[in-house]
């Protein structure tokens, strides 16, 4: 009797449980939905910048850039500080996304220390932060305060203080760890050079656009270097969101299927202790029956 009440106990636990993740399921699965359509919306915008950079960039005007010039090495009398911005999320329940991320991120860290240079870590999302706060690790910068809904200002106040710092000859490299977005079930962790900016390069066969320029493409690089450095923070942002919430989604149906896994298990077994209760007191009132009759 005993241990048919435990199991009515964990029959009734699991079911919550599973009401719990198929809820959270459907949730990452709506937001996955709008967060998957902002990163659709992003991509028009980031290709036309990279196409009119790619024509607008020449050899001559790229001597005259600090975003696009290429630091000379700390052996050489360059800069010895490097940044590595690392994207996470706020939330847990999303399986080994953020630890994949991190894992991504220490990876970086330890190429670039070997490479001989400082890095300066900044951590966006509370996973992180408090991962590398438990380290006891120092962070040039942390935020906890983009959400599910990343917006261009946010891209452009993380981004400010690092192109800065790049164009004053500080930084010899920003480097983005993000969750790459190419579907729902293929978020791979990333790293993306931000700085120095390399021109896109041309599509082969492709004839260079004949633009006529006003102002002079000098003027319009200096506007669009550092939009397009700021754009590609924005789509890091967007494409991890909605990593995250694939990632949830993916985790959350998983917990559900084993739930209703258990959930069977459970209640066979409830249903055979219950059935060998009945046939022993079958037996019994037989048994004693039979020898009342004796």
């Amino acid at each position: 009797m005993a241990k048919s009440k435990a199991l009515k106990g964990r029959i009734r636990s699991v079911t919550n449980t599973r009401k719990i993740t198929r809820t959270m399921e459907l949730v990452a699965t709506s937001k996955l939905k709008r967060a998957q359509d902002r990163v659709v919306a992003t991509r028009p915008y980031a290709e036309a910048l990279r196409g009119v950079i790619a024509d607008l960039v020449t050899p001559e005007l790229a001597e005259g850039f600090p975003l696009l010039r290429q630091p000379a090495p700390p052996s050489k009398g360059g800069p010895t500080r490097a940044a590595l911005i690392l994207l996470t999320s706020n939330r847990g329940l999303a399986g080994g996304f953020n630890a994949n991320l991190i894992k991504e991120a220490r990876r970086r860290m330890e190429s670039l220390e070997k490479a001989g240079y400082t890095v300066d870590l900044y951590a966006v999302g509370k996973k992180g932060v408090g991962f590398f706060k438990y380290l006891g690790r120092s962070m040039a910068a942390q935020r906890t305060d983009v959400t599910d809904n990343p917006t261009p200002d946010h891209a452009a106040e993380i981004m400010a203080p690092l192109i800065e710092a790049y164009s004053k000859g500080e930084l010899a490299s920003v480097d983005l760890v993000y969750a790459a977005f190419i579907s729902p079930l293929t978020t791979p962790p990333t790293t993306l050079r931000i700085l120095p900016v390399e021109p896109p390069a041309a599509k082969a066969g492709a004839a260079r656009a004949d633009y006529i320029l006003r102002p002079d493409a000098a003027q319009l690089l200096d506007r669009l270097l550092p939009l397009y450095v700021r754009n590609t923070m924005y789509r890091g942002l967007v494409e991890t969101s909605a990593a995250e919430h694939g990632a949830r989604r993916t985790a959350m149906k998983s917990a559900t299927d084993n739930a209703g896994e258990i959930l069977d298990l459970l209640k066979r077994t409830y249903n055979r202790q219950r059935q060998a209760a009945i046939t022993q007191e079958i037996a019994e009132i037989v048994g004693g029956a039979a020898a009342l009759q004796g």
